[in-house]
C-alpha cells in the first residue's frame, strides 16, 4: 500500500509539473501572436497615412502658392502666377522636365525656386511640402539640369549697332554691342572663407558680372567669384576663358569706371562728372 501511495504522489506531481509546463507555453504563444498582429495594424495604419493623409496636405499647399493671388505667389516663389506657369511650360517642353508619379511639375519648380529664393534648407523643404529629403534633393537637381537647356533660348547672340541705326539712343555708339557690370548676390559660405567672400558692404556674397544686348536679354554670366574680388579681375578671368566672354574685333561693350578702358570696352572719362539728372529722358 505504501508503495502505491507514493507512486500515485509521484504520479500527481508529475502530472502538476505538466500542466504548469503547458499553460506557459500557451501564454507565450499568445503573446506572440498578440505582438505580431499588434505590429501588422501599426504598419497598415503607417502606410495608410503616408498615401492616404499626406497626400492632401501637400496638394492644399500647393494650392495655397498657386491659386490664392499673385502677391502671395511673388512672397513664396518671387514671380507672378503667370511667369510661375510660362517658366514650367518651358521646362517641360524644352527641358525635358516630366511629372513623376507622385510629384508633379509645379510642385518640383516651387521647391527648386524656393530654394533659390529664400536660402531655404533642405529640412525646412521637406517641412513645407512634406516631402521626404531624399525627394526635395532628387528633384532639385533634375530642375536644374532642365534649366540649364534653356540656355540657348535665355542667352542671346548681341547684333553691333549699325551705322545706320535710326534709334536716338545708340545712333552715337557704333558697333556697340552691350554693356556689362557686375552685382553682388548674398551667399552662405563656411565660417573659415567668411573673411574673404565680404564686399565692401560687408556682406558674405560672390560678385556676378553680367552682360546684356540692348534690348536688356542676357548675352554672358560668369558667377562664383568672392565678394572681395575685384570687378576687374572678375572681368579678365572672363574674357580669358576658353568658353568666356567674346568680344569682335571692331565691337565693344559699355561699362562704368570699375573696369578698365581697353579694346572692346568702352567706359566714361575719367574726372567727368555725370548727373542722371540731364540722362533721364534719353535712357539707353
Amino acid at each position: 500500500m505504501r508503495l502505491i501511495s507514493r507512486n500515485c504522489a509521484e504520479l500527481c506531481v508529475v502530472l502538476e509539473a505538466i500542466r504548469r509546463r503547458t499553460i506557459v507555453v500557451f501564454v507565450f504563444a499568445f503573446a506572440i501572436l498578440w505582438l505580431s498582429k499588434y505590429k501588422l495594424g501599426r504598419r497598415r495604419i503607417r502606410r495608410r497615412f503616408s498615401l492616404v493623409d499626406r497626400i492632401p496636405t501637400q496638394l492644399r499647399h500647393l494650392r495655397e502658392l498657386l491659386n490664392v493671388s499673385d502677391e502671395v505667389c511673388k512672397d513664396a516663389l518671387r514671380m507672378d502666377r503667370v511667369a510661375f506657369a510660362r517658366l514650367c511650360s518651358l521646362l517641360h517642353t524644352l527641358g525635358g522636365l516630366r511629372n513623376s508619379k507622385y510629384v508633379s511639375v509645379q510642385e518640383k519648380v516651387a521647391m527648386f525656386l524656393t530654394v533659390l529664393s529664400h536660402h531655404t534648407k533642405n529640412r525646412s523643404i521637406k517641412f513645407q511640402f512634406k516631402r521626404s529629403g531624399h525627394t526635395v534633393s532628387k528633384y532639385f537637381h533634375h530642375v536644374l539640369q532642365s534649366v540649364l537647356k534653356l540656355h540657348q533660348l535665355f542667352l542671346v547672340q548681341p547684333d553691333p549697332v549699325p551705322e545706320d541705326s535710326p534709334d536716338p539712343r545708340w545712333q552715337d555708339f557704333k558697333g556697340c554691342l552691350g554693356a556689362l557690370d557686375g552685382t553682388y548676390i548674398d551667399a552662405r559660405v563656411p565660417t573659415v572663407d567668411q573673411a574673404r567672400y565680404r564686399n565692401r558692404k560687408g556682406q558674405p556674397s560672390i560678385n556676378v558680372l553680367g552682360v546684356c544686348d540692348r534690348d536688356m536679354k542676357f548675352v554672358y554670366v560668369l558667377t562664383g567669384w568672392e565678394g572681395s574680388a575685384a570687378d576687374v579681375r572678375v572681368l579678365r578671368d572672363a574674357v580669358t576663358r576658353p568658353n568666356g566672354l567674346k568680344v569682335p574685333k571692331g565691337n565693344y561693350y559699355l561699362a562704368d569706371n570699375g573696369y578698365p578702358n581697353c579694346e572692346g570696352f568702352l567706359t566714361p572719362y575719367k574726372g567727368v562728372r555725370y548727373h542722371l539728372s540731364e540722362w533721364s529722358s534719353r535712357r539707353p
